[in-house]
């Protein structure tokens, strides 16, 4: 078993969780402050040193990864490409300069929560089950050897989709009125339904879409509560099943609270996945994440890889020129 002295392990956890929190998703008003908000750093920094102490590798669970938008204007198509791509690498040099501060090293499971709420965003269960594949395929070519997926498929394995998500909500995550009752009362919860109502309604203005758009802001707003209550139910699932992992978020987080909101690419949007854009050469090899319609305004190149659309590529002028 790897032993570090007790000092050690303090200043190895603390650079831990700063290299973490570097690349922090932070909630407007959320009270972070700072490069890196030292409220944070402590509220974290126990979990880390208590796996150092007893010589584990950190273990980090992120729920991601779900499933493409089914909005062409957004994605490129289902599947995964280099939007994913760059996440995913760059969650494994996460890993890689952890290993260097403590050698047992840390490994994130990213816990895919397409299965969850696809019948919500009008995304097929075979869309997830080729997502989730492609995923797999893509963490094996890169050489992520310091990341993992886990999926609702693995925990009832041979059950329906439908019974999956039926026995995920069989007494887990709150009631629609409960979350009601949280919106009212204001808070980051509030930012939370926004945005979650808003990407709904990205997701769902589909060509094929023929009813008004105050009907379907209506039905967004709806699904949205349906969405965070079983995204709950999932969070749930997994803090049993992963007592001792450190939490990771995609959405934006309050300060010093369980999880901690992780940016997976450079976005001028916070709410911005790659699940939700397209990955987009900005010149010299620097990408950022852009909707696909926003990156064909701009005039970018689509490139393919592995025979299939990849990512856009911006003329260079535009790439190049200072911001206003």
């Amino acid at each position: 078993m790897f032993e570090l002295a007790t000092l050690d392990t303090e200043l190895a956890a603390i650079e831990v969780i700063r290299d973490v929190l570097l690349h922090q998703r932070r909630l407007r008003g959320s009270g972070c402050t700072g490069r890196v908000c030292l409220r944070c750093l402590r509220h974290h920094r126990d979990a880390i040193a208590e796996a150092m102490a007893r010589g584990r590798t950190i273990e980090f669970l992120l729920p991601a990864f779900p499933t493409k938008s089914p909005n062409p204007a957004k994605v490129l198509g289902p599947l995964p490409d280099m939007a994913e791509e760059l996440a995913l690498r760059f969650l494994e040099s996460l890993c890689e300069r952890i290993a260097e501060v403590y050698p047992p090293g840390a490994r994130i499971l990213i816990c895919s929560d397409g299965r969850v709420f696809n019948d919500l965003i009008g995304v097929s269960d075979e869309n997830v089950t080729r997502y989730v594949h492609e995923i797999n395929r893509m963490i094996d070519r890169i050489g992520a050897s310091h990341l993992g997926q886990f999926t609702l498929d693995e925990v009832s394995p041979g059950a329906g989709h439908a019974e999956l998500r039926a026995r995920l909500t069989d007494g887990r995550g709150p009631h629609p009125d409960e979350l009601r009752a949280e919106v009212r009362q204001g808070g980051h919860m509030v930012q939370m339904y926004r945005g979650i109502t808003r990407f709904m309604l990205e997701d769902l203005s589909v060509p094929e879409y023929t009813g008004s758009r105050a009907a379907l802001q209506r039905h967004c707003r709806e699904l949205a509560y349906g969405v965070i209550a079983r995204s709950r139910a999932w969070d749930e699932l997994l803090a049993e099943l992963f007592p001792d992992a450190v939490r990771l978020s995609i959405h934006p987080q309050p300060c010093s609270t369980r999880k901690i909101g992780l940016l997976l690419a450079d976005t001028p949007d916070v709410w911005l996945t790659p699940w939700h854009s397209t990955a987009v050469d900005t010149g010299d090899g620097l990408f950022t994440l852009m909707k696909r319609a926003e990156a064909e305004a701009a005039g970018g190149r689509l490139v393919t890889a592995h025979g299939r659309p990849s990512h856009f590529v911006l003329p260079r002028a535009h790439a190049t020129a200072p911001t206003p």
